[in-house]
């Protein structure tokens, strides 16, 4: 297993995968200063970067852990990165893809 895969969680939602970040991502980057996130309508990959994170502890480029479309970018994420240094359920999530 890639460490990419132990930084990511996935759960269906709405008929759509939400990719969101684990426990183990908070742990490994620190807080997460910026990201460059996908736009609605990126084709993304599996294995294939998606995710470019500044954090405190690390400056890093992760692959994606599926295949498809981004249909939606977690609102939250628009005009800062608070929500994904959260560790509440269903907070730091990052996309959702078709």
């Amino acid at each position: 297993m890639s460490e990419d895969a132990t930084y990511f969680w996935t759960k269906d939602t709405d008929g759509h995968t939400r990719i969101g970040l684990t426990k183990s991502a908070h742990e490994a980057l620190g807080e997460i200063k910026y990201a460059e996130l996908p736009v609605i309508g990126d084709k993304v990959s599996q294995n294939k970067a998606f995710l470019s994170v500044e954090a405190t502890k690390a400056v890093s480029e992760f692959n994606c852990p599926i295949n498809g479309t981004v249909v939606a970018v977690n609102p939250a994420l628009k005009d800062n990165f608070d929500a994904l240094n959260s560790l509440e359920d269903g907070v730091a999530w990052l996309v959702d893809v078709d």
